[in-house]
Order: C-alpha cells, then sequence, then structure tokens
C-alpha cells in the first residue's frame, strides 16, 4: 500500500491540485469528524458510485478510515475499477487531527461553511420566525419562497411559502414577485439556501426587499409556531430578458467563463483534467430533453452538495441551461467556492437525449445520518444544537484556512 502524508494532501488542496479525498465509512461515522473536503462514499457502494462521481482513472485518489479497517479493502476496490493513483491517508483520520488539522462535522459541510461566510461578510438580512409570521398573519405584502427541493418543501412548509428551488429564485422572482414593495423572504430548512438564496437575488440586484427567514422551519418549530404540510403551490420558470441579463451580471462579477460547444470539446479532450458537466435544470426539463453527457442537478442542490457530486477538488465544471439563469446563478457560487467553472452558451438546438441520466441508484437507508433539519418529528435540543454549529463554521474556516473561499 502506498501512503501519503496529511501535509501532502493539504499541500494539494491549497495549491488547487486536483485530489480526491475519500472517507469509506458509512455517512453517520462520517458526520461524527472530517477534514473539510473529504467526501464520503462507503466501501459497500465503491462499485456502484465511484465511476459516476470520481470520473477520471488517474487523478489522485486518497482513501482514509478511522481505524475500523476499511481503508485498505477500499483503496483495493478502487484499483480493481482502474484507479491507478490510490494512496492511504498516513495515520488515517487521526493522523490528520493528530497534524493538527481541523475536523468538521455533519454533512455537506464545506458548502454549509460557504453560506456562513456570505453571510457574515454581505450581511445578508433576514427577519426572526415571530417576525415572519406576523407579517403573514397580518396580510402584509409579502411572498415566502422556499429554496429547498420540492420534496422537502412537501414534507413541511412555512404557511403560504411556494416552492421555488434556489437556482430557479432569480429566474423566477418577478412572476412571484411583480410589485417592487413586496418584501421576498426566502426559507429553507436552516440556514445554508435561505441565506445563498437570498443573497442571489440581492446580487442579481431585484428591485425588492430581500430577506431570509431566520433559521428556516427549524427556526419556526424552535418559535413554537405550526408548520404547514402537504402543499403543492410552486413556481413555473419564465424565461425573461431581465432574468437573464441579471444573473448573467452575477457570474461575469464572480469571474465565471462563457464557453461553446467547440470549447467545450477542448476541455473534453484534456484526460489531465478531471472534468463534471451538470445541466441544473429541474428533472422534469433535463428528462424532456438535455446535452449529450450532461447529468441532472438542479443548481440549488450543486451548490448545497457539491461535496457529493463534484468529490475530486481542482476540477472543471460546465453547466448547461436552456434559458441561462440558472446555470448562471449557480456558477456564481461554484466559482466564489473555489471552481474552475464554465457555463455552455447553446448546445439545445440540435438533437437532445431524453429521459434520465445514468446516476447509480440512490442509497437506502443503512448507515444513513439523520440531519437535524429533516422530517417533522426532531428533538429541539437537536435543532438547536445544529444551528449553534454552523454558528461556529466562519471560526473553523478561519482556523482549518485551506478554503480558498472568496465572496463578491
Amino acid at each position: 500500500m502506498s501512503f501519503i502524508t496529511p501535509q501532502e494532501v493539504r499541500t494539494a488542496l491549497l495549491l488547487k491540485q486536483e485530489i480526491a479525498l475519500i472517507d469509506v465509512r458509512e455517512e453517520a461515522e462520517f458526520a461524527l469528524g472530517h477534514p473539510l473536503f473529504a467526501a464520503q462514499i462507503p466501501l459497500r457502494r465503491i462499485a456502484t458510485e465511484a465511476h459516476w462521481r470520481i470520473p477520471r482513472r488517474d487523478v489522485l485518489l486518497v482513501v482514509y478510515d478511522n481505524g475500523e479497517g476499511l481503508a485498505e479493502p477500499a483503496a483495493d476496490g478502487f484499483r480493481d475499477l482502474g484507479y491507478e493513483t490510490v494512496r492511504l491517508l498516513k495515520g488515517g483520520l487521526n493522523g490528520w487531527r493528530e497534524a493538527g488539522y481541523e475536523l468538521f462535522e455533519d454533512v455537506n459541510s464545506y458548502s454549509k461553511a460557504f453560506g456562513e461566510l456570505v453571510e457574515h461578510r454581505r450581511h445578508t438580512p433576514s427577519l426572526s420566525s415571530p417576525e415572519v409570521k406576523a407579517l403573514i398573519d397580518e396580510k402584509a405584502n409579502v411572498v415566502v419562497l422556499d429554496a429547498r427541493r420540492f420534496d422537502e418543501y412537501n414534507t413541511m412548509s412555512i404557511p403560504t411559502g411556494i416552492s421555488v428551488p434556489g437556482a430557479e429564485l432569480v429566474l423566477n422572482a418577478a412572476a412571484l414577485a411583480p410589485d417592487p414593495e413586496t418584501t421576498i423572504i426566502v426559507n429553507c430548512a436552516g440556514r445554508t439556501r435561505s441565506i445563498i438564496g437570498t443573497q442571489s437575488l440581492i446580487n442579481a440586484g431585484v428591485p425588492n426587499r430581500v430577506v431570509a427567514l431566520r433559521n428556516g422551519t427549524i427556526g419556526w418549530t424552535l418559535a413554537g409556531q405550526t408548520l404547514d404540510s402537504g402543499q403543492t403551490r410552486r413556481a413555473t420558470s419564465d424565461a425573461n430578458d431581465e432574468a437573464r441579463n441579471r444573473a448573467r451580471n452575477v457570474a461575469y462579477r464572480a469571474g465565471v467563463k462563457r464557453i461553446t460547444a467547440a470549447d467545450l470539446t477542448v476541455l473534453k479532450q484534456d484526460t489531465h483534467r478531471t472534468l463534471y458537466r451538470f445541466d441544473v435544470r429541474q428533472k422534469d426539463a433535463y428528462e424532456a430533453g438535455h446535452i449529450a453527457g450532461f447529468a441532472n442537478v438542479p443548481g440549488g442542490q450543486l451548490v448545497q452538495e457539491t461535496d457529493h457530486y463534484a468529490p475530486v477538488r481542482g476540477a472543471r465544471i460546465v453547466l448547461s441551461d436552456d434559458v441561462g439563469p440558472r446555470a448562471d446563478m449557480s456558477a456564481s457560487w461554484l466559482a466564489q467556492l473555489g471552481w474552475e467553472v464554465y457555463v455552455l452558451d447553446g448546445g439545445f438546438e440540435g438533437a437532445l437525449q431524453t429521459g434520465p441520466d445514468a446516476a447509480p441508484a440512490p442509497r437506502g437507508p443503512e448507515g444513513r445520518y439523520r440531519r437535524p433539519y429533516e422530517g417533522t418529528d426532531n428533538k429541539a435540543a437537536a435543532m438547536q444544537a445544529y444551528l449553534d454549529w454552523e454558528y461556529g463554521l466562519v471560526d473553523q474556516l478561519a482556523r482549518d484556512a485551506t478554503h480558498g473561499f472568496y465572496v463578491i
């Protein structure tokens, strides 16, 4: 077995070299502590997920566990699948800890930490749950937009809320709040997607006042307020020049580059770099017709769960969207997260593929970490502890010092 030291991994991250740092424990154990840019693929899922999530076989692939004896068979599994540069993290998770490096709890940790950094640097405005409830009760001129996946919204939602997954916000804002005097309130289950969604609309320069629901449905529940369930209100995407121009301007400010199909061909021919291609529309639009080679990851979830969909840190990412704003807004955030990201101009004019992509079957409940913001039966202490953890992420990012994030 070949080893790599924690110091060498840290250097690769700092120098933006391509590296896939893979935790092969189950998700519940991963959530107890891991390096910031680690991704999680349990030993039992390597054969199912590896080629989908780590497309280049000669990328530096570093495997670790916490002394459970999983890392060596996992490394063998990756080699059996054709990966050529597999290394074991010397000392495993404890070696990382003993080197003095930070361990981050929960899942999708670096996206959540980035959301906290955005709020910290931009002072993203928010209202408390009692303040929002009072506005709803008095039938004030407000609209509540839920930035989560539709299934999450359908399970539990803020009264009067409308499902508008994060990448759809700029696209739909004018139709949902045509009166510039209407206050737009963006919510999610906790904090990240409401912060990113709110700041997306502010960055795009919508004329309305925009605020986040502070602490989302968790804050609503902790305030003793009742959530709705089974709601089906959802936005209908409305392509318009105003939304296109607003989103494209944000992407430009974030340093996102636009490429043609010919440029994409050149990127695909570069076999020394990992290339991810994502269509950031909702599933139904994707399955009705998409560009060959693009996987479907709605933009809001891509920003929220980047470690899952793109575990090779330092890779290139190309986004496609038939109307533009979803890709531009998603790309603006990925760029700030430190990715080399491009938006594909066009590509939908010719023959398109239909149906679902070839993503592996979703994981079952085995070994899964139960998020404190999921469902309707979470304990108040667990929800409060989760919020307290998020509040501390900005300081932990500073101590870790490998992130390379910036905020426009």
